[in-house]
Formats: structure tokens, C-alpha cells, sequence
């Protein structure tokens, strides 16, 4: 068992504009994109429960190619407003890091 924070070289999230978030998860290695891509840790499903969200508003994109995984939602909180404790939506990646991959 490996921690995500451990196989990937950059977990990171960001704003889609002011409504949406995005999470970029990318490798270095092939192996380890790999190992995490068949794991499942990273599916849709996965992401919703992890985060509390229905899994209907997760869109999830695989990218072999760049060895990276894409998942995007909808800001619970739209940027700018009273509510919005992260502005730039890069806090928000931190659940991605303890998760455990097998």
C-alpha cells in the first residue's frame, strides 16, 4: 500500500473559472500512473465519496499520454463570494494526498 502523495509528482487544484474546480494528478513514472489508474482509487465514484458529492457532477478524464488524471467539479461556493474561504481553489486538493493506494 502506497500513498497517493507518494506516487504522483504533482497533485494540485485549482479554478476552472469562477464555478468550477479542477484537480490535476500527474506522474512521472508510467508504472505508477499506471498502478493507480487500475487501482480504481481514482474513478469518479471514488472522488465523489471521498469528497462528499454525488458522482453525477464529477467529470473525470485519464490522460496516458501525460500520465495525469483530470477531475472537475462544480465550486461549492462560487469564487468571490462571502462564503469562499479559498479564492483560488488550491487548498483543496489535500484529501488526494493521504489516499491510499494499493
Amino acid at each position: 500500500m502506497a500513498k497517493l502523495g507518494e506516487l504522483a509528482r504533482l497533485i494540485r487544484s485549482k479554478n476552472a473559472g469562477p464555478f468550477v474546480l479542477t484537480f490535476d494528478i500527474m506522474f512521472e513514472k508510467d508504472q505508477d500512473f499506471e498502478r493507480v489508474r487500475r487501482s480504481g482509487v481514482l474513478s469518479a465514484d471514488a472522488f465523489a465519496r471521498l469528497y462528499g458529492l454525488d458522482a453525477r457532477i464529477v467529470r473525470y478524464f485519464e490522460c496516458p499520454n501525460a500520465r495525469a488524471f483530470k477531475l472537475s467539479i462544480p465550486r461549492p461556493v462560487f469564487q468571490g463570494d462571502l462564503g469562499d474561504a479559498d479564492m483560488h481553489g488550491g487548498q483543496q486538493y489535500a484529501p488526494l494526498i493521504a489516499l491510499d493506494v494499493p
